[in-house]
């Protein structure tokens, strides 16, 4: 693939006024609006027409994740308030890790972590439930948190108990009772992301409704959205900013079905489907090159696609990895990924993405530019020239790949 290794995060910034971020959801999630990027072409809807924007052959991909209470709140014997924002597990698979009991490890950050004394074990009582948190060391750019509980519950319904819904540091106000439902898809299921697919979130039951009768068919794929999605771009070039690691789940049902699919435009829904469908064309790749891969060692490197100028097709590679599944006796694993797409990424699964509108010089915005080129910011101009909202609560956008891959 070519790429300027050159490239400067200061060519993806626009001035976003507070005017135009949306700091609550709207009463209707379909209501939002809907811009529509064809061949250049600039128009827009209102997400309830969605299927009249799309062909019968669409098969739209969805993130099933589910976003987790992450936010903790504990007080010091000095009287400090610590915020506790977990992470990811710290030695296990979310899966396990939301399901054990009595005692879990998990990466967080810490807000205020200078105030929380590392011998001092912080206690939150709720319902006689007792939660207590221990702040083992630093680990990179997070600490190890251990956390107890004196009753037989898992801890995700700890969470449930003592945690708030885990709102993007951009929405800047308290978290509502509300949020707890318009921060979660109307599909959620997989219990393990800190943030919501926010594409997602304009799905109605009458949204999916006009989806079927045209024809138009759907899936789910699986990826734990990170706090590093928020992260800014902090390096001048693109190049030499560290991508966060999220995980995905890889599941063998749903590759075979990739490969009875022909002629289809797959869209994803949010960039965190695409990441996930992209990913798993690398996955794909890496062992069909190179058979040595375990479960253990297979993941997806944020500069894997530009190192391998030698790409093999769509089909041979989820054919290769439906094989090594096979060949592993594996029917779902988890592996993370750090895929980074920039412009000069050339996508091999998507043909559309459905997607909100992003933050100036985020990683997000440059996967935008990978899509439409120097047309996002065409695209952004209209959306705040036409009062769109912006971020995760926001307005929506349909954008077709120039060329389609499909």
């Amino acid at each position: 693939m070519m790429w300027n290794n050159d490239l400067k995060i200061k060519e993806f910034e626009y001035e976003l006024p507070n005017t135009n971020i949306a700091f609550f959801p709207m009463e209707e999630r379909d209501a939002s609006k809907l811009l529509i990027y064809n061949q250049g072409n600039i128009s827009e809807t209102v997400f309830k027409n969605l299927a009249s924007q799309l062909p019968p052959n669409a098969h739209l991909i969805f993130n099933d994740t589910r976003v987790i209470e992450a936010r903790l709140y504990f007080t010091t014997v000095s009287g400090a308030r610590i915020e506790i924002f977990c992470l990811e597990p710290a030695d296990t698979d979310i899966s396990t890790a939301l399901t054990t009991q009595s005692a879990v490890r998990y990466k967080c950050l810490i807000g205020k972590a200078s105030k929380w004394k590392k011998e001092e074990a912080l206690k939150h009582t709720e319902n006689g439930i007792t939660l207590t948190a221990a702040k083992i060391e630093k680990v990179e750019d997070a600490f190890l948190v251990e956390f107890t509980w004196n009753k037989p519950l898992a801890f995700i319904e700890v969470l449930h108990l003592f945690g708030r819904m885990p709102l993007p540091p951009y929405i800047k106000r308290t978290t509502e009772t509300s949020d707890a439902a318009s921060y979660q898809t109307v599909y959620a299921k997989a219990d393990g992301s800190v943030a919501a697919p926010t594409a997602g979130l304009h799905f109605t039951e009458a949204v999916f409704s006009s989806l079927h009768q045209k024809g138009i068919s759907t899936d789910f794929v699986t990826l734990h959205v990170g706090a590093g999605t928020f992260m800014p771009v902090k390096t001048e070039k693109v190049a030499d900013h560290h991508m966060h690691a999220e995980l995905i789940e890889v599941r063998l049902d749903f590759l075979e079905k990739m490969l009875q699919q022909k002629n289809i435009l797959r869209v994803a829904v949010g960039t965190t489907s695409l990441r996930t469908l992209e990913s798993l064309y690398w996955l794909g790749y890496q062992v069909k090159t190179n058979a040595a891969f375990t479960p253990e060692t297979l993941d997806v490197g944020q500069w894997l696609p530009y190192q391998n100028r030698n790409a093999v097709s769509a089909q041979a590679a989820i054919e290769s990895l439906v094989l090594w599944m096979k060949k592993h006796q594996l029917t779902t694993f988890y592996t993370k990924t750090r895929l980074l797409i920039m412009p000069g990424y050339q996508f091999k699964t998507v043909g559309a993405l459905i997607t909100n509108f992003h933050q100036p010089g985020s990683t997000l915005l440059l996967l935008i530019a990978a899509i439409t080129g120097n047309d996002w910011k065409k695209i952004y101009d209209y959306a705040l020239q036409h009062n769109f909202r912006f971020l995760s609560y926001g307005d929506s956008s349909l954008l077709f790949l120039q060329p389609p891959t499909l």
